[in-house]
């Protein structure tokens, strides 16, 4: 069966060799997507250099909602499959998510003040997206105030399949109310409003941020399969 592949020596081997890959790009691919959004990129015409804070804002944002989506789908799969490392994966994501989650409500502010004339509003896509940081909070104490494991997993996936409701909200705020929040600049279908020269560096800084969350995730998985092991937890 294809859950084989799901063990734990096998993923504890698989991410010792991809903690030494991200590593040896890391400083690489950092210092070349800093580059290009501090001196390469060039200033807005309206926003001039605080246009900046968006290789920053937007992958964290991304990220974010990447994350409880991940989530979500690995609480329904385990449901389903009753795979338990997934559960795992979930409690080493979440404080990802949430960093990250933080970082884009932090940097927006910083953004919208002189872009707005104001630290916060209570727009539409910031409201949700202050939502989504509460529901990883809440997602993160069901693991530290329950202590059976079988119902930390029911109430985990509660919390999550609940909060992935607001996902959409945030994806389509920005059409579905008057906001101060910009709609959507990059498009999968369609033309997308940003130019390629301000679209090249965020793209490299969504790769670099995409690195250190799996860095972390790595770092925190690993520590969660050493923990099991001292459990003589063989096989999930």
């Amino acid at each position: 069966m294809m859950f084989k592949y799901f063990s734990l020596s096998k993923v504890y081997f698989l991410i010792q060799k991809l903690t030494k890959f991200i590593n040896s790009i890391f400083f690489l691919v950092l210092i070349i997507g800093l580059t290009f959004a501090l001196i390469l990129s060039p200033p807005d015409y309206i926003q001039g250099d605080s246009v900046r804070i968006m290789y920053v804002h937007v992958p964290s944002a991304w990220i974010g909602l990447a994350c409880f989506s991940f989530i979500t789908f690995l609480s329904i799969s385990n449901f389903i499959f009753k795979i338990k490392n997934f559960y795992y994966i979930n409690k080493s994501l979440a404080p990802i998510g949430l960093l990250f989650t933080c970082l884009a409500i932090v940097t927006g502010s910083l953004w919208g003040q002189p872009t707005w004339g104001t630290w916060w509003a209570w727009d539409a896509r910031l409201t949700s997206m202050l939502v989504l940081m509460l529901f990883y909070v809440f997602y993160i104490l069901v693991f530290k105030l329950i202590k059976n494991e079988s119902l930390i997993i029911k109430v985990s996936s509660i919390v999550a399949i609940v909060g992935s409701i607001n996902l959409p909200i945030i994806k389509y705020s920005v059409e579905w109310w008057s906001t101060l929040h910009q709609p959507a600049s990059i498009k999968i279908t369609g033309s997308s409003a940003i130019h390629s020269s301000m679209l090249l560096p965020l793209m490299i800084m969504l790769f670099v941020f995409l690195l250190y969350a799996a860095l972390i995730f790595l770092m925190k998985y690993k520590t969660e399969i050493i923990r099991i092991k001292k459990k003589n937890i063989k096989r999930l």
